[in-house]
């Protein structure tokens, strides 16, 4: 790899506030840091379900929530994807929470581990029912090992950083191990820091904490969170960028980004494309037009049209965010 420095460092639940700049190493990291051993179809069918994330599609009597699911037809990949619509954003990140609780004791219980990835943006804001009862205090945090799918390369206090963001609304809420949080190096360049984030998953999939599809090659997290900007990007990967066609890399930079700061690192999609599960959570009629052009693949299909998952992938909409479907 690119990055002499190779190393995947462990992060303390400090206040970020109180950080150096990034040209040292950061008073929340400790010293015996980890070291890596290795440089569509537009048709749906309208359906009641009571229960996200377990497969149930029985009509629900909680008239509260009023959820459209909406599965497309076509074959392969395109058959693991449901579409789930709510009447209030509330309502979503109810379900949202249940739909990642349930998946967490799924896979604490069959490999001892849970691998979660997140984006920045509005997606930690709907998370924040899992800080809450019953979910703080049910789900198994020790065996949460927790990712971002990309990152701004700018200091872990800085206003942009979404390791901040994450930090600020929800790693600080929950007991996850320290050891078991994984940050970019922001000290280094961003190639730099995609080489070395990269290098360290390998290092993990060495250690059996990271899974590898067997379909692809590439590691295969057990849940991937994504949001969605209004011109349909998904990670740092954005509509007509050369980085959206990466079949290789793991872990990629961007020097251009047309949204700031330009300089970030962000999973490929074959890494998101491989995860078990995907969650894509979009509110606001900002976001109907691309949501519309990802789901019916009409005109400039964004990137987030391209999102797919080896067991299901489910968007999860409020009702301005569906009002084109």
């Amino acid at each position: 790899m690119a990055s002499s420095s190779c190393f995947l460092r462990s992060i303390l639940f400090s206040s970020p506030t109180n950080l150096r700049s990034n040209h040292h190493l950061p008073t929340f990291f400790p010293k015996n840091y980890l070291i890596c051993s290795h440089s569509t179809s537009s048709r749906f069918e309208s359906l009641s379900v009571s229960s996200i994330g377990t497969g149930s599609t029985k009509k629900s009597s909680d008239t509260r929530r009023k959820v459209k699911s909406m599965a497309t037809t076509n074959i392969g990949k395109e058959e693991k994807k449901r579409v789930e619509i709510y009447d209030l954003e509330e309502n979503l990140v109810i379900d949202l929470a249940k739909f990642t609780a349930d998946l967490s004791d799924k896979f604490c219980k069959e490999r001892g581990a849970f691998t979660v990835v997140v984006s920045g943006g509005s997606l930690i804001k709907s998370l924040r029912k899992l800080v809450e009862s019953p979910y703080v205090d049910s789900i198994d945090w020790a065996r949460w090992h927790f990712f971002w799918v990309d990152e701004r390369v700018v200091p872990k206090n800085h206003d942009d950083s979404n390791y901040k963001l994450a930090y600020d609304s929800f790693l600080s809420k929950v007991p996850i191990p320290p050891g078991n949080v994984y940050a970019i190096n922001e000290a280094l360049s961003a190639e730099a820091a995609a080489d070395d984030y990269e290098t360290c998953l390998k290092h993990l999939v060495n250690t059996n904490i990271l899974r590898v599809s067997e379909s692809t090659g590439f590691p295969k997290f057990d849940l991937m969170l994504l949001g969605m900007g209004p011109d349909g990007h998904v990670a740092s990967l954005f509509p007509g960028h050369g980085l959206c066609n990466e079949s290789k890399k793991w872990v990629v930079s961007i020097s251009d980004s047309p949204k700031p700061p330009s300089e970030r690192i962000t999973f490929t999609f074959p890494v998101i494309n491989s995860s078990a599960h995907v969650a894509l959570v979009v509110c606001g009629s900002g976001k109907a037009e691309a949501v519309e052009a990802a789901l019916k693949k009409t005109g400039n299909v964004p990137p987030a049209g391209s999102v797919s998952a080896e067991d299901e992938l489910v968007w999860f909409l409020d009702k301005p965010a569906s009002s084109k479907l």
